[in-house]
């Protein structure tokens, strides 16, 4: 057990490594990541059998005491999530393969094996037991993301990357200065520790030390009104690059906001969260309603979603943050195939503007198919895993009489359909423009991988309905485990 959680996490950095020694073998270097993300998927299927069997599993790196050393820690939801994760990752490689011969495709020599060391900075970030090496795999993060976002050299790309690096700096040094903070309010960065500590605190520092980290994860999550580097830097990357971002990077956020903010008792944030919540859903929805770009709508709508799990966490109830967790393992693949869905729009029509593009249903209806039932689940229709997830965190909202923001949930729903439907009339619908460009000639392998991989991602969404029941009971017990970290802290203090 204890060797499996590492190899999540010390395996893609060193398959990134290999992958850059071989840039010149294209065929060797797509054996090694695509193994090494088979390897480390089938990895964390069996790190989540056995967490679900025997309960959290703890790594003390080097021996070292909880609050000297570094901790890996496997609970219920850090091993929920990084399944998730991690075959997501999986799929979009495949999806990637695929692309890379069109000029919407990214760099294979770099893409791969970046993405490998993008993948041990998001296994280490859902492992990490202290907020200091959280901190170093959001660096790691951030940096294998800035090249995967730039390596192209497209100047809107050189842009917009400058962006998404100078905001999310300015919350890595508030994220440090917040470690300090809290080290010397405390003691200690050891999350267990913490979850003693942070409560027995004067309330003036503990809820000072929950508003900081509520900013530092609310830019990384893309929180309103943190969000303004998302919308602009998304849409300009790779599809694979894009898909990715979407599906991962603000659910990192939102995983350590949840981690964060559970464990430490942040409860009397609850009504500032509510409020965060409404506008976030809100905001984001109205801005792809006034998008005519497929990516470009679909980049809001991560920020909409984003409101969604932070009003589970905002209820600060058992029924809420299971909500928020099953969202949040519903969200992961929705965004990434709504993604590779575009790149492949984009591949066919070589544009995704909605203006330029029209009746690809009749002349792609399993493209067509592909987009309809992730978009119907995105906007929360039955039986979609949507349905199940936006309907568990409403149960949880009029549970605990929080009706208004019920209601906005249930508004930003509609408004969701809303934008899907302008999606589905503008590309799918109505006639083909005769001045219409034209794609690049993806090979017809090529073709089929990349629809195959999205037909997958597009399964793993309807499993998550099929599986809704069991699902739930995980994020249940996740959730319990969170709000009483009891078994937490003597897993990681034994």
């Amino acid at each position: 057990m204890s060797t499996a959680i590492a190899l999540v996490i010390v395996g893609p950095l060193i398959a990134g490594a290999v992958g850059l020694a071989l840039r010149n073998r294209p065929r060797a270097r797509d054996v090694v990541t695509i193994g090494t993300l088979g390897a480390v998927t089938a990895l964390a299927v069996g790190i989540l059998v056995r967490v679900e069997a025997d309960g959290t599993s703890v790594v003390r790196v080097g021996g070292w005491d909880p609050e000297l050393g570094i901790v890996l820690v496997a609970d219920l939801f850090a091993a929920l999530v990084l399944v998730v994760a991690l075959a997501t990752i999986f799929v979009v490689e495949l999806f990637a393969i695929g692309q890379r011969r069109t000029e919407w495709g990214a760099n294979p020599r770099l893409s791969g094996p970046i993405l490998l060391v993008l993948t041990g900075g998001v296994s280490l970030a859902i492992l990490t037991g202290d907020l200091f090496t959280l901190f170093v795999a959001f660096e790691l993060i951030l940096v294998a993301s800035y090249v995967l976002l730039t390596h192209q050299g497209h100047p809107g790309q050189t842009r917009s990357g400058m962006t998404y690096v100078a905001m999310n700096l300015f919350a890595s040094t508030l994220f440090l200065f917040g470690v300090a903070f809290v080290y010397a309010a405390t003691g200690t960065v050891n999350m267990a520790a913490l979850a003693e500590r942070i409560p027995e605190l004067e309330g003036g520092t503990r809820v000072g030390i929950g508003l900081w980290f509520l900013v530092v994860f609310g830019t990384k999550a893309a929180i309103v009104p943190l969000f303004s580097w998302l919308p602009d830097s998304y849409p300009t990357a790779p599809t694979t690059i894009t898909a990715v971002f979407a599906g991962l990077l603000t659910k990192i956020g939102v995983y350590a906001l949840l981690r964060f903010h559970t464990m430490t008792g942040m409860d009397e944030l609850g009504p500032l969260l509510l409020i965060v919540a409404g506008v976030t859903m809100i905001v984001g929805v109205a801005g792809a309603l006034a998008q005519d770009d497929v990516k470009r709508i679909l980049s809001f709508h991560i920020v909409s979603q984003i409101g969604y799990m932070i009003m589970g966490l905002g209820l600060f109830t058992l029924a809420g943050v299971a909500g928020a967790v099953l969202f949040l393992i519903h969200q992961i693949p929705i965004k990434t195939v709504l993604f590779l869905v575009g790149g492949l729009i984009e591949d066919e029509e070589g544009t995704s503007a909605l203006d330029r593009i029209g009746g690809l249903a009749g002349r792609r209806p399993l493209l067509a198919l592909l987009f309809a039932l992730p978009a119907l689940s995105l906007a929360g229709l039955p039986p979609f895993s949507g349905f199940v997830a936006k309907l568990a965190l409403v149960d949880a909202g009029v549970a605990d009489t929080s009706t208004l923001i019920v209601v906005v949930a249930l508004v930003g729903s509609a408004l969701t359909l809303l934008s899907m439907v302008k999606i589905w009339l503008g590309v799918f619908w109505g006639t083909q423009p005769e001045d219409r460009p034209t794609g690049p000639a993806t090979p017809h392998r090529g073709r089929w991988l990349m629809t195959g991989a999205t037909s997958v991602a597009v399964t793993a969404t309807l499993a998550v309905a099929l599986f809704a029941g069991p699902l739930w009971d995980l994020s249940e017990r996740a959730a319990a485990e969170l709000l009483d970290p009891a078994g937490y802290i003597e897993e990681v203090q034994r």
